[in-house]
């Protein structure tokens, strides 16, 4: 299937990072990191950074992208340092989480797809966090003016409250609303929710 405006916008702008051989975490993989542990499934891990850096912890990843530049990369690093991360490219707005997870991330994706998507999708990660598990999870926010790496096909700014009324009942870990500047004066709008789901810890399948 040929990709959307948005994946190939973000296929590029892994292609200029890779040329400039930048690997660091941005702020809010910073921040997810120190909450995984056991079996995690980063969805839209982009170029892998956190799944590498989950992996060389003790993490078990799996890491699913729609840029196939930047699997291919993630697939390299791994099998060169014999990583356990499978790195697969698949059209997240329908493709199904496979099985249960001790942690769960979900960095700067969801407002790609339109909001009835983004919310049934957030549901869905939700529901593959084992008890006691973690899900860090990324939106951008209504504020944002910076639009240019969105598809027509849809996009969803979340507001400001949506992630903690949606995990409502969970062990809020943290909770950060920030603000960065974008190209030609435009602005981007972030939160970022990490939290605990309710429940005694369990095997995750």
């Amino acid at each position: 299937m040929k990709p959307n405006a948005s994946v190939r916008f973000f296929d590029e702008q892994f292609q200029r990072q890779l040329a400039e051989a930048r690997t660091e975490l941005n702020p809010f993989e910073q921040a997810a990191l120190p909450h995984l542990q056991g079996r995690v499934l980063d969805y839209g891990c982009g170029l892998g950074h956190l799944a590498v850096a989950a992996a060389r912890n003790g993490c078990s990843v799996v890491a699913l992208d729609g840029s196939h530049a930047a699997i291919e990369h993630l697939r390299g690093l791994a099998g060169r340092e014999a990583l356990p991360i499978l790195a697969q490219e698949a059209e997240l707005q329908h493709h199904r989480v496979p099985g249960t997870f001790d942690a769960v991330v979900c960095i700067g994706l969801l407002m790609f797809f339109d909001c009835p998507t983004a919310y049934r999708k957030l549901e869905e990660l939700q529901s593959h966090v084992r008890a006691g598990g973690v899900a860090a999870v990324n939106v951008l926010v209504e504020g944002t003016t910076y639009m240019d790496m969105f598809s027509p096909e849809g996009h969803c700014l979340f507001t400001p409250d949506d992630l903690p009324v949606r995990f409502q009942g969970w062990d809020l870990l943290s909770l950060r609303n920030e603000v960065f500047a974008a190209p030609a004066g435009t602005q981007k709008v972030f939160c970022t929710i990490v939290a605990r789901k309710p429940g005694v810890a369990g095997a995750a399948g």
